[in-house]
Order: C-alpha cells, then structure tokens, then sequence
C-alpha cells in the first residue's frame, strides 16, 4: 500500500479509482484506514467475496492473501489483473499506468 500511497496522485491525475480490498472486518479495516489517513477507498472482505470473484489466492505460508491488481475499465470489463507470488511481487505503477494507456489510448 505504501506504492499506492506513494504514487495516487499520479492515479488519480489519470481519472484511476483506486480501491483496496482487505481480508479484515469493517470495524478493524475502518481503524486501519483512519489510523493511517490512506486517501485511496477501502473495502472490507471478510467474507472473501471479492477475492474469490477475482481469483485472488490465499497461501497460509505467506501470509495470507497474495498480492492482487485489477484494472476494471468503466464498462466493468477486467482489462488487467497481476497476481502476485509474494507479499513483494506487486507491478510497478508506471507498469500498471502503461497498461492504462493502452487500455485508454493515451499516453502515461
């Protein structure tokens, strides 16, 4: 999330929505998000709904869930998705705004 962070204004000056997904409640993904001021949306998924709609994996041995990106254009069509083998193998966000480009036809 640090990346996100890091790069959002970049995202958002490319008309991105970003949204997070995490496997907490609402009540303890709500203290996350307000205990570190993330700007981007969060979304709880307890339940793994999500993640199961995504195919994102989960590996007990690593932590959890594995890392997952998404590019959903605004027709709602995936256009994009990464997933991760590790918690550090996330696409870099000039990878993902290339990816926009293309989708877009601009330029990133």
């Amino acid at each position: 999330m640090a990346q996100l962070r890091q790069n959002y204004q970049t995202l958002v000056e490319q008309n991105v929505i970003v949204i997070v997904v995490g496997p907490e409640n609402t009540e303890a993904f709500k203290n996350y998000w307000q205990k570190e001021s993330l700007p981007f949306i969060g979304l709880p998924d307890p339940a793994h709904t999500v993640l199961k709609t995504y195919g994102q994996q989960v590996n007990i041995f690593k932590l959890g869930r594995m890392p997952a990106q998404v590019i959903i254009d605004p027709q709602g069509m995936v256009r994009y998705v990464h997933y991760g083998h590790s918690m550090a193998d996330i696409p870099s966000t000039q990878e993902l705004l290339a990816c926009l480009a293309e989708i877009t036809g601009s330029t990133p």
